[in-house]
């Protein structure tokens, strides 16, 4: 997993038929204390999060399990809106 900051949406008109009723979602990678992490990239968003939201994203084949297909073309999957993050000292 990885944290990730919403930042856009995507429409997109042509796609895959295993895509349609997917929404997906610009996110930019942070670090645990939001700076950030290297390049933005689209994800699927599983739990309808919105713009400016610090999201957990699962990637690779994991990331199109959350969908319950195996078979489903996805890099980033987000799984989780994140509320607080603490250290532990």
């Amino acid at each position: 997993m990885r944290l990730a900051r919403v930042i856009g949406t995507v429409v997109m008109t042509q796609k895959l038929a295993s895509l349609t009723g997917q929404r997906f979602l610009l996110v930019q990678p942070v670090t645990t204390e939001g700076k950030t992490n290297g390049e933005p990239f689209v994800a699927m968003d599983t739990v309808s999060a919105g713009r400016g939201e610090l999201v957990s994203i699962v990637e690779k084949r994991e990331g199109a399990k959350a969908f319950g297909n195996t078979d489903l073309p996805s890099d980033g999957t987000i799984v989780a809106i994140i509320d607080e993050i603490r250290s532990v000292k």
